[in-house]
């Protein structure tokens, strides 16, 4: 497994571009207590009803929710379920410019029946229809400005008949004069149309029906599909075994799957989409990248119903593969910040060079029985034997080098409590005391 110690500190928002089909996801929840005495069928007693974005904007959810700046580019019905669609979207801070509304077409619903827990049917309102000439034309013309200042172009096919061969086409190749990298989650038999993609992620299923192969190996299907795409990368998620990844050149790198409990697969495969996205846009190396991913995925199935993966739920699991991720440097504070949202967490300031005494361990620990624990530590080139040491301890959450000074930490992420080391001797500061220290300390 790629370890992404110092790396995942450096998981910044960017500005991400969904492009695919968009539909309405509906969980319908309630209890089944008898049985219809009209025919053999279960009766469910309904309780509550929740819609959310759904395919593509699945997508679009799980980038915003890891903060990313999203615009999206897909169509819906002229119908109330379109207008949903638009409005959970905008809620959620995400630009709807590029969402075309298409008359006599019917926004997708699946609404999914749910008793304890269990979903006990799906049922689908959905036609596939093509995309009119003229919204076609509108969508390419719309193109070169829905692309300003994107730094990664994300694409989610339903096979519903918005990705024509002439849309793909565009936004791939605008994309390319525009240096914005493209990753595309396919459905089809011909991933021909979406030639010179930089990524290409189908599950193993799809990967077999591109390369039109039924009983070969998956190296074969592999070299058969990036002939044909002309992709930089091949990346295939095969369920319980995980990630497999092709490079242009048909170099092989497997990651295996992180959790062994499946609840529900549903959006499993959206959010490894949006993790990919964020991951390429920061600069990762597709293996980091696709590690990153499996974690997100690991999660996300043990939720029932699509997931949305927060930083927080990436550093939580990260931590139990390597205590390493506790590290982060004060340069790269975003993630930091966004794991200890909403959180109580006491700061503990120490000097390296003054090393594990009884007065530091007793304060961890005092400190851990109360709230969530931050070390910092004034940074220094010997110091990474003390920092191995406080990542060890289990009452030690997080770590962070500390560059510029106690006092701008303290306003940036806002601690409960800090507690100041030095000589030996421990200074509390709490309440109004903190606000005293963020004028006065160093």
């Amino acid at each position: 497994m790629v370890k992404l110690s110092y790396k995942f500190d450096r998981l910044l928002p960017k500005r991400v571009l969904v492009i695919g089909d968009f539909m309405l996801d509906k969980y319908t929840h309630g209890e089944v207590n008898r049985i219809s005495p009209e025919a053999p069928v279960s009766i469910l007693k309904v309780l509550k009803e929740k819609s959310l974005p759904g395919g593509a904007g699945n997508v679009a959810l799980n980038l915003a929710a890891l903060g990313c700046q999203v615009s999206v580019l897909g169509r819906v019905g002229n119908d109330i379920f379109g207008m949903e669609l638009g409005e959970l979207l905008h809620k959620e801070g995400i630009c709807i410019k590029g969402l075309i509304t298409q008359n006599r077409f019917k926004t997708p619903l699946k609404n999914r029946l749910i008793a304890n827990s269990q979903q006990m049917l799906r049922v689908d309102i959905e036609e596939v229809n093509p995309l009119q000439t003229a919204l076609q034309k509108e969508i390419i013309q719309k193109l070169p400005k829905l692309l300003e200042n994107i730094d990664i172009v994300a694409i989610s096919d339903y096979n519903k008949g918005f990705l024509t061969n002439a849309i793909l086409s565009e936004v791939i190749t605008e994309s390319n004069n525009k240096n914005i990298p493209v990753i595309v989650d396919p459905k089809g038999r011909d991933f021909s149309k979406y030639k010179y993609a930089n990524i290409i992620k189908p599950n193993l299923k799809e990967l077999f029906e591109a390369a039109k192969l039924d009983s070969y190996s998956i190296e074969d299907a592999a070299k058969v599909v990036l002939k044909q795409t002309q992709a930089d990368i091949l990346l295939i998620t095969r369920s319980e075994k995980g990630i497999t990844i092709f490079d242009k050149d048909f170099n092989r790198s497997d990651f295996p799957v992180l959790s062994k409990q499946v609840i529900d697969v549903t959006g499993a495969g959206d959010t490894v989409l949006a993790i990919l996205a964020l991951s390429i846009a920061n600069d990762f190396r597709i293996d980091e990248a696709a590690c990153l991913a499996n974690v997100a995925a690991s999660i996300a199935i043990k939720q029932l119903g699509c997931a949305r993966i927060t930083l927080c739920d990436l550093a939580s699991r990260l931590l139990k593969a390597d205590i390493n991720n506790k590290v982060f440097e004060e340069d790269h504070l975003y993630a930091f910040k966004q794991v200890l949202k909403d959180k109580n967490f006491s700061l503990l300031s120490v000097k390296a060079e003054e090393g594990m005494s009884f007065t530091l361990f007793n304060t961890i620990c005092e400190m851990s029985e109360k709230d969530h624990m931050v070390v910092i530590y004034i940074k220094d080139e010997e110091s990474s034997d003390f920092i191995k040491m406080l990542s060890s301890l289990s009452e030690v959450d997080f770590i962070v080098l500390q560059k510029d000074n106690l006092q701008s930490l303290c306003a940036e992420i806002k601690p409960k409590n800090v507690c100041i080391i030095e000589n030996n001797k421990s200074v509390q500061f709490t309440g109004n005391s903190i606000k005293s220290l963020l004028e006065s300390v160093l």
